[in-house]
């Protein structure tokens, strides 16, 4: 387990909080209890969002790569020691720095984008500068996608196209950049609506993806694929979209219990938008763990 308690790339503060709630729910605890060999190897440094005024359209970018490099070294050290991996972010950028380290494997890498989301822009096609929607645009090396975060990894580009299959895509939620990209890259697409329909048959039809039959599958769970109405969960407030939280738990289940898996991680939680006394945190917390553990109980 390995906490990176950033939110350098987000849209506001929130999300540096999330690793410390996700222990705080008793994370490490319950896993050891269900029979898994876990090691906590802490957290980072904490970065709390501040604006950029002098970088606009890719806010904070030096810091989100200079934290993703951390990211992938910390998890480069856990691969070498035979460790799967859990990392407990922070924003989506997060996510570029645990694929960085699988890579650095040698092995070949695979990846379930699990997010209604692409994250496929890139700053100039996105006037927020936010750099968590352009996560998969850096890893894929798009145009326009900031060199510094580009180059973190062990290759340029870090994944190629049909390494990655997006799971749960909302095409509604999309930009124009975005339909483009998806229109134009060999990336394979579950949507959100087939998901909502069958969660377990479609996470099933996911790992038996042939882009996924790599050495290592690596799983990115956004959290705001949670409908926000029907689970308060996420940075991302979006209401009436997305997933309920009973058909995203589902699905990340069967994910999770792929017996290639690899590393996940998990985004985009933001604890100061949670439900008072709904234990929505404690409730993912108890779904990872049985996903983890391999149990359907």
């Amino acid at each position: 387990m390995i906490g990176v308690p950033t939110s350098a790339g987000a849209f506001s503060p929130g999300q540096e909080q999330a690793p410390a709630a996700l222990r705080a729910a008793g994370l490490i605890e319950l896993l050891r209890d269900a029979g898994v060999e876990a090691h906590d190897h802490g957290d980072s440094e904490i970065w709390r969002w501040r604006p950029d005024r002098e970088n606009r359209r890719a806010q904070n970018s030096r810091r989100v790569a200079e934290i993703v490099r951390d990211t992938a070294e910390r998890v480069g050290d856990a691969v070498g020691a035979g460790e799967a991996t859990l990392v407990l972010g922070g924003d989506c950028t997060v996510g570029i720095g645990t694929v960085a380290g699988h890579v650095a494997s040698g092995e070949s890498v695979a990846l379930v984008y699990f997010d209604t989301h692409a994250d496929l822009n890139v700053p100039e096609s996105v006037r927020e500068g936010t750099l968590d929607w352009m996560g998969m645009a850096h890893m894929l090396d798009e145009d326009g996608a900031v060199r510094d975060l580009v180059e973190v990894g062990a290759g340029v580009p870090l994944l190629r196209p049909e390494q990655v299959l997006l799971f749960a895509w909302g095409p509604e939620q999309a930009t124009p950049r975005e339909r483009g990209a998806i229109e134009r890259l060999p990336i394979e697409v579950i949507p959100v609506d087939e998901v909502r329909t069958d969660p377990s048959v479609a996470a099933a039809r996911a790992l038996e993806s042939p882009g996924v039959q790599a050495d290592r599958l690596l799983v990115h769970f956004d959290v705001d694929v949670v409908d926000f109405t029907d689970t308060p969960l996420s940075e991302n407030v979006g209401r009436n979209e997305g997933l309920a939280y009973d058909d995203a738990a589902e699905a990340l289940g069967v994910l999770l219990r792929s017996p290639r898996l690899a590393g996940i991680t998990i985004t985009e939680l933001n604890p100061a938008h949670v439900e008072d006394g709904a234990g929505s945190i404690e409730r993912l917390t108890r779904d990872l763990v049985r996903g983890l553990a391999g149990s359907d109980g």
